[in-house]
């Protein structure tokens, strides 16, 4: 075959023949149509999709029920564009080491072979890279395997194409970082996934539906052939007996009618998230002028470093604000907090705080203190199990005094929407403590605040004419 390139049965490469001019709009002279060895062609309930793509279209929000096969599609698809266009192409799992896994060493049951060699046929690959699970192709392309639990690194490459894998449980600040890239490129990016709650999933999925040039698609199982009616009976009994009537319901319509009020297993604060929902507590919350603001943190060293602001009204507690960032040090956050309008009450920090840095000899209570972030209160958040999950109780019996601003606090809420106990692969059980990803920054910050706050008489002495207003009423 020739080098520039092949089609696949069913794109328009395959349509229009020997020399055609790819969906990117790059010119393809002398092109080979090859046979791909599984005949995989988009069926059409994924057409809709295929064809938005290979329109030349760049940002695709692809929400679809458990086992529509939105990875094989991706895969595919990709595999089509690398020739259009030589370059380099990501398809990112929420954690890297995720990839081998669920990607890289899965078969295809119907056919019994590597899912990554059926899109990808040996005939257009120079060279594979095990280890690296990286692919490098005749005509120049690479496409390789990442994870969003390591975005940092991956800034500085130039991809033209990214395929956010499970996007619903990934970290999002990746497509925050990566996105820069894409529009210098003018690249595209497929985000694909099943739900899990009220999160930056389905905040994305909104925006895309709204927002022209964007493709936004809802696929749940009555909708594709993938399942017949029967067969989704079958699930829906055995998750019930499996879970209970309303855990396994939630799931089922999760899994497999798309719904986004379903939960994350093992999950601990989707049930108070729900609630604050239902009662719109999660709304437009603007900082009240007058009124201090106070900041729980949970401080990363190699990690993030997390913040929440919050304002202490009557009995409400307002969270106006989030920030996280990585990799910076404390005059990083003390410039964050100072360019913002707040006037700061106190600042709470877990017990790290007080640890003496061995470089310095100083504490980071009085790094804080020294560049302004005062006073610092140091909560003695103990990282035991029990006290761990103790803490983790208290941010739940908090939660119905909270009120959250919706945008400002959004990758906060996500975190907390994500914060799960870890699953316990060989015991098949969810174990006794949390998993450790990206939504343990948050949710770390937001157990110092439930361990921590105690509001004190002075803290309530106001001046805004905002005093005693629910958040339920007009401001």
């Amino acid at each position: 075959m020739a080098e520039s390139g092949y089609g696949r049965r069913g794109s328009r490469a395959a349509r229009q023949g020997s020399n055609f001019e790819g969906a990117t709009g790059y010119p393809l002279a002398g092109v080979q149509v090859i046979d791909i060895p599984c005949g995989w062609v988009p069926r059409p309930d994924q057409r809709t999709l295929w064809d938005y793509l290979e329109r030349g279209g760049k940002r695709a929000v692809c929400v679809a029920h458990r086992r529509w096969g939105k990875d094989d599609v991706a895969l595919h698809f990709t595999a089509t564009q690398m020739i259009g266009r030589p370059g380099n192409y990501w398809h990112m799992l929420p954690q890297y080491n995720q990839a081998r896994k669920v990607i890289w060493n899965a078969l295809n049951p119907k056919t019994g072979k590597r899912r990554v060699d059926e899109a990808f046929p040996k005939e257009i690959r120079r060279k594979i890279h095990e280890q690296e699970m990286f692919i490098e192709f005749a005509n120049g392309s690479t496409w390789q395997l990442v994870g969003s639990d390591n975005y940092n690194s991956l800034v500085g490459s130039a991809p033209v194409g990214i395929v956010f894998s499970e996007y619903a449980v990934a970290d999002p600040m990746a497509w925050a970082y990566l996105r820069p890239i894409l529009a210098a490129n003018e690249g595209w990016a497929l985000f694909i996934y099943t739900p899990r709650g009220a999160n930056h999933g389905k905040s994305l999925y909104d925006f895309a539906r709204a927002e022209p040039g964007w493709f936004a698609t809802l696929l749940s199982a009555d909708r594709t052939p993938v399942f017949t009616p029967d067969r989704l009976n079958q699930e829906r009994r055995e998750l019930l007996a499996e879970f209970g009537e309303t855990e396994g319901e939630m799931l089922f319509l999760q899994e497999y009618y798309c719904s986004f009020e379903g939960m994350v297993r093992g999950a601990y604060y989707s049930k108070q998230l729900r609630l604050a929902r239902s009662e719109t507590r999660i709304t437009s919350v603007p900082h009240a002028a007058g009124h201090e603001v106070y900041t729980f943190w949970d401080l990363g060293m190699d990690d993030s470093t997390s913040i929440w602001f919050m304002q202490a009204i009557g009995r409400e507690l307002r969270f106006i604000d989030y920030y996280e960032a990585q990799g910076e040090g404390l005059a990083h956050y003390a410039k964050v907090l100072k360019e913002r309008p707040y006037v700061y009450g106190d600042h709470y920090m877990p017990h790290d705080a007080d640890v003496r840095e061995l470089g310095t000899g100083t504490s980071r209570k009085a790094t804080a203190e020294n560049l302004g972030i005062r006073p610092v209160v140091v909560v003695q958040r103990a990282r035991d199990t029990q006290a761990v999950l103790s803490g983790i109780e208290a941010g739940r019996n908090i939660m119905s005094q909270c009120w959250f601003d919706e945008r400002k606090c959004a990758r906060g809420l996500s975190a907390l929407e994500g914060y799960q106990a870890e699953y316990d692969e060989e015991k098949k059980k969810l174990a006794d403590h949390p998993l450790h990803n990206w939504c343990s920054h948050g949710a770390d910050a937001w157990r110092t605040m439930a361990v921590g706050w105690q509001p004190r008489v002075k803290h309530q002495t106001v001046t805004s004419v905002l005093n005693g207003i629910p958040m339920g009423a007009k401001w």
